[in-house]
């Protein structure tokens, strides 16, 4: 359950990061939040929303809530895939080092999850 915690705990810090910094999180990720707006939506979307489930996962005992953390992982990793085919986005070593982290935190959280029951 260890690895289900770190991934637990790294959702949770991009969430907070998100929180408090909005316009460093959205420039690292190729959004530059440009309005007030488009702070809040960073803020809620990728800080909020993220930042909940981490810790929601880190202080439950139960194993499903790593489990929800290593979906929404890999969730992100299928998407940002899909993008490869939909958007063809310029792709840099920020762009495979985030898939690399979203496959490898969904991994460990659900591993460590099924480990918990």
């Amino acid at each position: 359950m260890i690895t289900a915690r770190v991934s637990s705990a790294a959702l949770a810090l991009s969430g907070l990061a998100a929180v408090v910094a909005p316009d460093r999180v959205a420039t690292a990720l190729a959004l530059p939040a440009s309005t007030g707006r488009a702070r809040a939506e960073t803020r809620a979307g990728l800080g909020g929303t993220f930042a909940a489930l981490g810790l929601w996962a880190l202080l439950s005992p139960d194993p499903r809530a790593a489990r929800a953390v290593g979906i929404t992982w890999l969730g992100a990793a299928g998407a940002r895939l899909a993008a490869l085919v939909l958007d063809e986005p310029e792709t840099d070593a920020a762009f495979w080092a985030y898939l690399a982290a979203e496959v490898g935190f969904g991994l460990t959280a659900i591993g460590g999850s099924m480990r918990a029951r």
